[in-house]
Order: structure tokens, then C-alpha cells, then sequence
């Protein structure tokens, strides 16, 4: 990990991204310009917006290890919005999502280990971490070439945009391999390693606690804030002042500061995005792309539909009724109304069996797609409103909250009609949670917000709280699934370390043992 963290030089000897890239010395000397910063920052700072074709075979899980493909494609299978999807028999070693994934999606001891007993390599920590050894460089470059060029507008916009995405990396960071955050236990809770300097340092590093990563993360996006100031950029793919107020309203919402909540989300529909009325939807369309009004910002891979194939992709011709993957879970399913447009707009069913897979990116198998955008790394308009709603009603605004949520039902349900108010506080906090997770399923945020409600101050989901998977046999004989039982994900109060995903051995074993995971419990199958 220290060599991760180490100057932008030479992560940049890594990169085969530019021949730009190849040049810089170790000294940094050449990054002299506006132009020179921003060409790194496309080049190492953001995530890479490469997608894949088509996909013709169940195994699309080939290069999970590879920096350059999907992002943390185990992040949807964690969390109660999904369940196995079997149909048939698919070799095990091939690499399918069900057979590569299967340990995070049972909350393995060690999770990155296939079906067959054999380990891959979780690259999401090394992806992050190169990039923001790249951002400390840029920020301290930026600072300097900022003293000889204080009106440049460009330049200022550049230094937003890596004060933005250092603190998202962190924000992404800790919410996956730390502890969630709680209010009483923060200065001695451990999250991750936190390095924001762009020296090298002569250390092993270790975790640090969350306060102080939150802490960063507030100040970082505060920075944003001044810098980026009443700009958005004219495309999607760039970070402006409204993804900086829809990140720092998710922020101040997961450490339950609830009045800046409001305070950063203040105007939100004025900032010159609005939510599509999905009454007009077009069936087979997108529901969610980049030039939509509601999309602010989005970067990166699009893994959904390498996770959730359909049942009608083929091993070997012709075979095509085989399914070795995930699928959205029932209980999500049945949370959805009858009116809620958003059944239609955001799934599909598979070809053969009829299951409901996630579908919000219809346009998938087009190639470099124009209008893509990412299931983990993008912000939309609804969050802000959502956010907001969550905000006021754990302040007691019940009345101001619920005038939120009528504005996003109101383009949501056919004919407008939507729920009526919960008759207490607590039942209206439940009902913008649930409303949450109808509207962002597989938008990587439904396990960072069960680790958040898991241990929230006011309303916690509690000790009786669990995650079940179905799990299956396989009979050869007649080539069918049977249910087998579940694996089950006890509370936080009960399971702890299986909520946060172990870090890498990679980095383990770098820092000589200063990093260290908790240790995960034993799952096994239950009736």
C-alpha cells in the first residue's frame, strides 16, 4: 500500500493511458500548466469510462481482477436487493458471477475466493488508493501553480474537481472496508489508512480512525465548494458545484448532521437539473443515462449487467436456458406497488424464467455507449431531494418532508398515485428508507445505507435484523436447483466484522502487518 501511496510520478510510470503521461519526472517539473494538470487528472484521477460489449456467455467474469474493467462489480451482491439466479449447470471454473461472487454474496470469511476454493484478487483498494496518490500530487500542484495564476478560472475548476474526488475515493473507501460510522464511538472506530500528503513517507501505514477520515472528507468537499462555486461543467462526465452539494449532503447525512443537510441542499431544484416524469417513459429505453436531466455527474464502468445476466446467454450452443448468476431479490420486488412506474422502467424480466433482473441501463450492449453511465459513480437530482426528506424528518419536519417525497411520487406513479403520509415519525423515517431503496437499487448505495441504519442514533434497524440468501443444491441427474436453505447476515450488534469487506492481503502484507482486518465469522447454511 505504501508503494500505492507513493508521488504521482510514479503511479504515472504504471499508466499506459498516454504517452503525455510518460515524460514526468520525479520531481514534477513538468507539471507546469493549466493543461498539463488537466490531462493528468483525466488520465489518473477519475475513473475510466470503458464498457464492454455485448455479453454472449454466462462466464463474464473473466478479468475481475483487472484494474482497467469493472469496479467492485461484488458490491450489489452484499445487500438484501439481491438473491442467486440458477437455471441449469455452468461449469465451476468457469467464471461465472454466481461462482466468482458467491463469497462476498454469503458473507464469506474470505470473500474473494471463487466456489472451487481458489482466491482472485479484489483490486478495488489498489484502483482507489493509485488515484489518490495522483489527487495529492494535483492538489499540491495545483496550489502551486495557483500562486502565479490566481484568476484562472480552468485551473480553479481542476482543483474542485480533485478536492471532490479525494473525498469521494474516501467516502467510497470507508463505507466498504471500514467500520460505518457511529456519532459516540467515531474517535476510536477504525476506518482506513488516510494519506493526503504528496511526499513520500518512509512508514507502514494503518487505519485511521473515522473521525478523522470524515473529518477530511468535510474538508475536502468544503474546499470543492469555494472552488467550483456557482460552475457545472456542460458535461456530465466533469464535477460541478451541484455534485459537490449532493456529496456533501450524503455525507452530512451518514454522520447525522442533519441541519447541514438542509443547509447544502438548500435550492436544489434550481441548479438547473429536474426529475423526469416517468409517465412518459419509453418502454425498452433507459431510465437513468447521462444526458437525462437528472443525471449531475457519472464516471466510470457499468458492471450490472456482467452481474445479473439473462438466462438465455449460452456456455456452449445450444445450450441457452442456464443461468449461474444474481437476480433482483423477491423482497425487493414485492416493495414495489402496482402503480410505481419504476417496476417497468427499471427491470426486465429474463428470457426463459421470467426473473426480475435490474435494467435501469437499457442500452448496455452498445458499445462505448455515449448515453451509459456508471452503477456505483454517479449522482442524481432524486438523491438530493432524498437526502433532504430523510434530513427534515429526522428533525421532527415531518409535514416539509413529506412535501419532498410527493414531488419524487409525482413522477413516479401513474396517475399520481403515490402513498400517503405515515401517521408517525418513525414510520415516515421508514418509508423515505424504503423509498430509497426503490429508487437507487443498483446504484451501489443499499449496503452503505444498511450499514448506516444499522447504527443510527435515532432509528436503528436493531439487533433482530438480518440479510437471508437463498441458497441451492445441484442434482446432475436431473440437472435442476433445489432450495437448500439461506445464509443469513446477523445485525451489526451481532456480526460486525462481516459488514465491512476485509482488506486485500496485498496491502496486508505490504505494511508488514500494520493493517489488520476483524476477523469474520464462520457462515453456514441455515434452514
Amino acid at each position: 500500500m505504501k508503494y500505492l501511496l507513493t508521488l504521482l510520478t510514479c503511479l504515472l510510470l504504471l499508466s499506459s493511458c498516454s504517452k503525455f503521461l510518460e515524460e514526468y519526472s520525479t520531481d514534477q517539473k513538468y507539471l507546469e500548466t493549466t493543461d498539463d494538470l488537466n490531462k493528468v487528472m483525466i488520465g489518473e484521477a477519475f475513473m475510466n469510462n470503458v464498457y464492454s460489449l455485448s455479453f454472449y456467455n454466462p462466464a463474464t467474469m473473466g478479468n475481475i481482477a483487472s484494474e482497467t474493467d469493472f469496479s467492485a462489480p461484488w458490491l450489489h451482491v452484499m445487500d438484501d436487493d439481491s438473491e442467486a439466479f440458477v437455471l441449469g449447470a455452468a461449469d465451476r471454473d468457469q467464471s461465472t458471477p454466481l461462482y466468482m461472487l458467491s463469497g462476498f454474496h454469503n458473507w464469506g470469511q474470505n470473500p474473494a475466493v471463487n466456489i472451487s476454493g481458489f482466491a482472485w484478487t479484489d483490486v478495488m483498494w489498489k484502483k482507489v488508493y493509485k488515484r489518490i496518490g495522483a489527487i495529492n500530487a494535483l492538489i499540491y500542484q495545483g496550489s502551486q501553480i495557483a500562486t502565479k495564476n490566481p484568476t484562472d478560472a480552468n485551473l480553479q475548476h481542476l482543483r474542485g474537481e480533485a478536492y471532490f474526488l479525494r473525498a469521494y475515493y474516501y467516502f467510497l473507501l470507508q463505507n466498504i472496508y471500514g467500520s460505518p460510522y457511529r456519532k459516540a464511538t467515531a474517535s476510536t472506530d477504525e476506518g482506513v489508512p488516510l494519506k493526503i500528503s504528496e511526499k513520500v513517507e518512509d512508514i507502514y501505514f494503518k487505519r485511521t480512525n473515522n473521525e478523522t477520515v470524515y473529518k477530511q472528507i468535510e474538508e475536502d468537499l468544503n474546499q470543492a465548494a469555494d472552488l467550483l462555486q456557482g460552475y457545472n461543467p456542460t458535461t456530465k462526465i466533469r464535477v460541478g458545484i451541484a455534485a459537490v452539494r449532493c456529496l456533501q449532503s450524503r455525507v452530512y447525512l451518514f454522520t447525522e448532521q442533519y441541519d447541514k443537510v438542509l443547509q447544502v441542499t438548500n435550492g436544489y431544484d434550481n441548479m438547473g437539473y429536474s426529475i423526469i416524469d416517468l409517465k412518459r417513459y419509453v418502454a425498452k429505453s433507459n431510465f437513468t443515462y447521462r444526458s437525462s436531466t437528472e443525471t449531475i455527474f457519472t464516471m466510470g464502468t457499468n458492471s450490472i449487467p456482467a452481474v445479473f445476466p439473462n438466462d438465455s446467454l449460452a456456455s456452449y450452443a445450444p445450450v441457452n436456458r442456464l443461468a449461474s448468476s444474481f437476480k433482483a431479490s423477491d423482497n425487493l420486488i414485492q416493495s414495489f406497488s402496482t402503480n410505481d412506474l419504476r417496476l417497468n422502467a427499471c427491470f426486465m424480466l429474463s428470457a426463459k424464467s421470467k426473473a426480475y433482473l435490474p435494467a435501469k441501463w437499457r442500452t448496455w450492449s452498445t458499445y462505448n455507449d455515449p448515453e451509459q453511465v456508471s452503477c456505483i459513480f454517479s449522482f442524481r437530482l432524486p438523491e438530493m431531494l432524498l437526502n433532504r426528506a430523510e434530513a427534515q424528518a429526522m428533525l421532527g419536519a415531518d409535514g416539509e418532508a413529506w412535501s419532498e417525497i410527493q414531488k419524487l411520487q409525482a413522477m413516479r406513479f401513474n396517475n399520481n398515485g403515490g402513498s400517503q403520509q405515515p401517521a408517525s415519525n418513525q414510520a415516515l423515517v421508514n418509508f423515505i428508507r424504503d423509498e430509497r431503496r426503490r429508487e437507487f437499487c443498483f446504484e451501489g448505495h443499499r449496503w452503505f445505507d444498511l450499514r448506516r441504519y444499522e447504527v443510527n442514533s435515532k432509528y436503528p434497524l436493531g439487533e433482530g435484523f438480518t440479510i437471508k440468501h437463498p441458497t441451492y443444491s445441484y442434482d446432475a441427474q436431473t440437472n435442476t436447483y433445489t432450495r437448500a436453505g439461506s445464509y443469513v447476515l446477523n445485525s451489526i450488534a451481532q456480526d460486525a466484522a462481516s459488514w465491512q469487506v476485509p482488506i486485500p492481503n496485498y496491502a496486508i502484507e505490504f505494511n508488514r502487518g500494520s493493517l489488520t482486518n476483524p476477523i469474520r465469522s464462520i457462515r453456514n447454511i441455515q434452514p
